[in-house]
């Protein structure tokens, strides 16, 4: 990650990408100190969850969730300071497969844009639910950066015996850096992601 000083305070909306950012009052020169920080893309095809993800990292409502594809048009970026690092989570358009429409094209070059100005992704797919867009995404994405799969929404798998062989497989076939089950909506292990995040 890269070092910058610290300027926030904790968790907070910095900007939507469509409008000036309004920062906060800097700290003073005697509480400003060096941090790690780096930048976090959340993508992923419609409705895994990427917004309540953002939402819960940052322990705000920052992004609009909703079940209909598209919501996410521009990037959103929230903070996260820790004691060890800041966190800036860039959130992205669902990934399109259907790409004969040129909103759809806009939306994918966005989100793989998003996904390559960052320092780590967060590829955010269903725990149980592996789809021909999450491998084309996961594909794309290539590896200059650390790449953590998500498996959002283990809070709906009544049986988690069932995680171990799909880790096990995404592992072997896509090689990520992490993978981490989470629960978006509960914010069951979103501690463990963040950690994650912070110690890249």
């Amino acid at each position: 990650m890269r070092r910058f000083p610290h300027q926030w305070g904790q968790a907070r909306h910095l900007r939507a990408a469509s409008r000036p950012a309004r920062l906060p009052k800097p700290l003073s020169p005697g509480r400003c100190l060096m941090h790690r920080c780096g930048a976090v893309a959340i993508v992923g095809r419609p409705n895994v969850g990427k917004s309540t993800l953002l939402n819960r990292l940052v322990g705000q409502k920052l992004s609009i969730t909703s079940d209909r594809p598209q919501t996410t048009r521009h990037r959103i970026v929230g903070v996260l300071t820790r004691d060890d690092a800041q966190l800036l989570f860039l959130d992205s358009p669902g990934f399109q497969t259907r790409v004969g429409g040129a909103m759809n094209r806009v939306l994918n070059r966005t989100a793989l844009q998003v996904a390559q100005d960052a320092d780590i992704t967060l590829l955010v797919c269903d725990a149980l639910v592996w789809t021909p867009a999450d491998d084309l995404f996961a594909r794309r994405l290539g590896r200059h950066h650390p790449v953590f799969l998500v498996l959002n929404k283990i809070d709906q798998v009544a049986d988690k015996a069932r995680l171990l062989p799909r880790v096990q497989k995404l592992q072997s076939d896509y090689g990520f850096d992490e993978i981490v089950p989470v629960s978006a909506r509960t914010g069951k292990q979103v501690d463990t992601l963040i950690g994650l995040c912070a110690s890249r």
